[in-house]
């Protein structure tokens, strides 16, 4: 189902070039991972949405996959591409999907592009460094101090999102992490308990991306969020 899921396009954005997926027809969905992490963590779910009937547009995040490397990466300026590679494409309100880094860059994107998407889902997304568990943050810094990584960095000082500028994101969001995750339950329940119009679910016996990398669950779950949407749409 998969066999054509290769970043094989490109698109020039926001200062860099991000090279994409693109596969299947339908009403688009935009699949963005996670930290060090590349397109491919979709190969389960982007087969799942086509099948379902969905087009699936999955970027290399700028630096990741099949991108050239950087100095230093942001959120907000990781999240802008985003934004540009939707406008770019002609997508007229898609859905996105995004796991950890991925969660993080999708909220900042629907917080201040509040046109931009028809509908949201993030899993295991914090709002600061401090969302993380401890053991998680002192394995990032003893990591660090040995040889200085700009991905790990970026976990270690950003992101600092505002609970209040989540308020504005009308659209439905479906917001899910597992039970055993990297990021605190209590960080889920407030960014569950900002947006107006969400809904939280926690997988019990699940890590941060058990149910994601090569599993069928959050695939499942994401056509049943976006059937519900459409219909209630």
């Amino acid at each position: 189902m998969t066999e054509n899921f290769a970043a094989t396009h490109t698109v020039t954005v926001n200062g860099v070039t991000l090279h994409y997926a693109d596969i299947g027809q339908g009403d688009p969905v935009v699949l963005v991972h996670g930290n060090g992490e590349d397109h491919h963590l979709f190969d389960t779910e982007a087969g799942q949405l086509v099948e379902a009937g969905y087009r699936v547009i999955a970027p290399d995040s700028r630096g990741h996959g099949a991108n050239d490397p950087l100095p230093e990466y942001h959120y907000e300026e990781m999240a802008e591409d985003m934004y540009q590679l939707i406008r770019a494409l002609g997508l007229q309100k898609p859905a996105l999907y995004g796991h950890s880094d991925g969660g993080i860059i999708g909220l900042l994107l629907a917080s201040r592009h509040p046109d931009a998407l028809g509908a949201l889902a993030v899993s295991g997304a914090n709002l600061s460094p401090q969302g993380l568990i401890a053991s998680f943050l002192a394995e990032c810094a003893w990591e660090n101090a040995r040889e200085k990584n700009p991905l790990i960095t970026l976990m270690l000082t950003e992101p600092h999102i505002d609970p209040e500028s989540l308020k504005g994101i009308t659209i439905p969001v479906l917001i899910t992490a597992g039970e055993c995750d990297l990021v605190l339950r209590s960080d889920t329940e407030r960014i569950a308990t900002a947006i107006p119009n969400s809904t939280m679910v926690i997988l019990e016996g699940h890590d941060h991306g058990s149910y994601i990398s090569g599993s069928p669950i959050m695939g499942q779950m994401l056509i049943d969020f976006l059937a519900a949407n459409r219909e209630e749409g």
